[in-house]
């Protein structure tokens, strides 16, 4: 893999190409942008770019990159949380002790860590010793998705690469050449420009079709009909904070296109229905409860009784 088959961020690949194709790289990075869009993916191939023993990089056939496409190089590491909460002092202090070797197989050493916002402010005090002062042939690259839980000194001795989000033709682009199926309007508004995002409502689109589905007939059939209708929601309890926010993008397109009362009000409900299912309200319990609220935002006539 190299940029070429990596989608969005275009400027941004040119310019790490040119870094590394001219030996213009600094010390430490930060790949700042939502989540989903391919940070960690553009980190690793510059990683193995930066590693790459031919000039023509990457040229994909020294030992660098066979290493690095085998998961062993020995001038590399990808530090991720390795509980998935949190990147502890532990884990960085290995790292510093690796970085005091000198270079084996290239002639620099990259170490990424991703999620960066992970580390406890232990791990990331720590971090900053060798931010500080690292050796000449170091080049460490933190990705994060929210940049306001590293701390100001980690952040200052770092360049920041900032992403973008990719546009929904790009997302749809890459759908259809990947020989997956476009998705409508409102799921890529779901998705916020996140590849991943639309990866995972791909794998589930008569899910989310059917939900659009509920939505569009409150107004039409009755109250116990959109109770029977609605399994989808009620077996879907690990997806379900998804599901409700894809609820609210089609709320909130339809209030876009007729400024109703009902749409604000509904809004609402999804929301404090969010909130009770975090507060670990019995769950059958709030979908009944949600659909009962909005099938009465959209029936005047029940609203009365």
């Amino acid at each position: 893999m190299d940029f070429n088959s990596l989608i969005g961020n275009s400027k941004i690949k040119e310019y790490l190409t040119n870094v590394a194709l001219n030996n213009q790289n600094l010390h430490s990075y930060i790949f700042a942008g939502p989540e989903g869009i391919g940070k960690k993916l553009f980190a690793m191939n510059f990683a193995k770019m930066l590693l790459c023993l031919s000039d023509n990089k990457p040229c994909n056939n020294c030992k660098s990159c066979i290493s690095f496409d085998g998961g062993n190089h020995t001038d590399f590491m990808l530090i991720n949380a390795e509980d998935g909460k949190s990147i502890k002092i532990e884990q960085i202090r290995v790292m510093q002790e690796k970085i005091v070797e000198k270079p084996i197989l290239s002639a620099r050493k990259v170490y990424i860590i991703n999620d960066a916002e992970l580390m406890t402010k232990e791990a990331q005090n720590c971090l900053l010793k060798t931010l500080e002062e690292p050796p000449e042939y170091v080049i460490i690259i933190l990705i994060v998705s929210n940049e306001s839980k590293l701390l100001n000194t980690v952040k200052s001795r770092c360049v920041k690469i900032e992403f973008s989000k990719l546009s929904n033709e790009e997302i749809n682009n890459y759908l259809l050449e990947n020989g997956l199926d476009k998705l409508s309007d409102a799921m890529l508004e779901q998705c916020n420009g996140s590849l991943k995002a639309a990866l995972t409502i791909g794998d589930k689109v008569q899910e989310y079709q059917s939900i659009e589905k509920i939505i569009n007939s409150l107004d039409k059939t009755d109250i116990a009909k959109v109770w029977n209708s609605s399994e989808i929601l009620y077996k879907s309890q690990d997806e379900i904070l998804d599901f409700l926010d894809y609820i609210n993008v089609i709320l909130y397109n339809k209030l876009l296109k007729d400024d109703k009362m009902a749409y604000i009000n509904s809004i609402n409900i999804v929301e404090q229905t969010k909130k009770n299912l975090l507060a670990n309200a019995n769950y059958n319990m709030c979908i009944d409860n949600l659909l009962l609220k909005l099938w009465e935002e959209f029936n005047e006539q029940s609203n009365r009784s």
